[in-house]
């Protein structure tokens, strides 16, 4: 059973900072990433409880309107508190983002499209510093990348802006239509959800609201894929297969089975899969949060895979990690060839991020002997029980604490 989406439920967090009053989100995932989006609101003035998956955020008449660094620095998704309190307060006050090390995403987008509505943006010292003392209006704002960061940022600010704004070239995801939901449900005005051009009439205030968080699709991708690469079946509830058509056909052209119901699909494997070329897009493309999945399938393919990153140019950080599992693999820029082995050999290796932690967990089940898999506090900031799950599935993982580094005396 997959629960809510880390990459919604933190963005649903930030949104309830456009009311006041208490706000319930449900199908929160327990993860290290939530309970530090819970302290970065607390910080700003909220009272934040979470229980049995309810997160429930009660945001003052006045938050606050600085963001520190030290939350911000492990939590790129802070940077989402921009848009609703620029819109709120007319003044706010954000570290740059940390977050996983998987290349550059800067915030350009987001300053452009908020100084188009009126915002006067500057960067000093490590944070952005934005004010618009008069308000924010409506403005046509065309993004030159679908960036789902810009378009929440954006739709946040919108919603209170006085006119009109069109967001052109929009994120498609389904966490984006969630978090419109959301908003809808706040007494906003938004049409166009989960197309490429949303349009936003801006209100002069919002109420709170109980929202539940659409499911993890990137979390129900990584089982597919699992399922895919150990030769297994696996059934996943929780979340529309619709949202992965085309991982899920990756799968089918692997020569996987995949039976689909409302809100459950289940993948079986029987025989070695065979060679799929992969290339990450803005959705509805392959998500460039299952390509360490999709590797890890190529690495125990029949054939060669070719696989290709477009969104993120560190994504490939990991490679080195699967290598020492006995990956074959040569990278070209953005560019990936995997030579598929029969078996891979067990070898520690290191999670760099949430995704290269959960696909090398992954093409540990595929790896003759032991693998450890060490910075796993990777893993904990997107997949809630993840152990469970494993041992649920008949997996024989267990979870260490680390040894201490040795030190060394000159």
């Amino acid at each position: 059973m997959v629960g809510g989406a880390k990459n919604s439920a933190l963005k649903l967090m930030a949104a309830a900072l456009l009311a006041t009053g208490r706000s319930e989100i449900s199908q929160v995932p327990k993860i290290t990433d939530i309970l530090i989006m819970a302290e970065v609101l607390r910080r700003l003035g909220c009272d934040v409880t979470f229980t049995d998956g309810v997160i429930s955020v009660d945001a003052p008449d006045k938050p606050g309107t600085e963001a520190d660094y030290d939350l911000v620095r492990r939590l790129r998704a802070s940077i989402c508190v921009l848009g609703p309190l620029l819109a709120r307060c007319g003044y706010v006050r954000v570290a740059h983002p940390g977050g996983d090390a998987i290349g550059s995403r800067g915030l350009d987008m987001h300053i452009a499209g908020l100084t188009r509505m009126g915002a006067d943006i500057a960067s000093e010292h490590g944070f952005v510093i934005a004010s618009a003392p008069s308000g924010l209006h409506g403005a046509t704002i065309w993004l030159d990348f679908p960036s789902v960061g810009a378009t929440e940022n954006l739709l946040m600010a919108a919603v209170l802006a006085d006119g009109v704004t069109e967001i052109d070239n929009a994120a498609r995801e389904p966490e984006i239509v969630d978090i419109c939901q959301m908003l809808v449900g706040m007494g906003a005005h938004i049409s166009g959800a989960g197309t490429s051009k949303l349009q936003i009439e801006g209100v002069p205030e919002l109420h709170p609201v109980a929202h539940q968080t659409v499911g993890d699709r990137i979390v129900a991708g990584t089982w597919a894929f699992a399922a895919a690469m150990t030769r297994g079946s696996v059934t996943v509830r929780g979340v529309n297969p619709t949202f992965l058509e085309i991982a899920l056909d990756k799968v089918i052209s692997a020569g996987g089975e995949v039976m689909t119901e409302p809100n459950a699909f289940r993948v079986t494997m029987d025989r070695r899969p065979r060679a799929v070329d992969v290339s990450t897009l803005p959705y509805p493309g392959f998500a460039t949060d299952l390509l360490p999945m999709a590797v890890g399938l190529a690495s125990v393919s029949e054939g060669t895979s070719l696989i290709t990153e477009n969104i993120f140019d560190g994504r490939f950080m990991f490679i080195n990690e699967m290598a020492r599992l006995g990956a074959d693999i040569r990278t070209d820029g953005h560019h990936a060839a995997v030579r598929g082995r029969d078996r891979l050999s067990s070898a520690p290796v290191r999670a760099t991020d949430i995704r290269a932690g959960a696909g090398l967990v992954m093409a540990g089940l595929c790896a003759d002997g032991v693998t450890e898999v060490s910075n796993v506090h990777h893993i904990d900031r997107g997949y809630p029980n993840f152990i469970d799950d494993l041992q649920g599935l008949g997996v024989a993982v267990e979870r260490l604490v680390a040894p201490e580094e040795p030190s060394f005396d000159f």
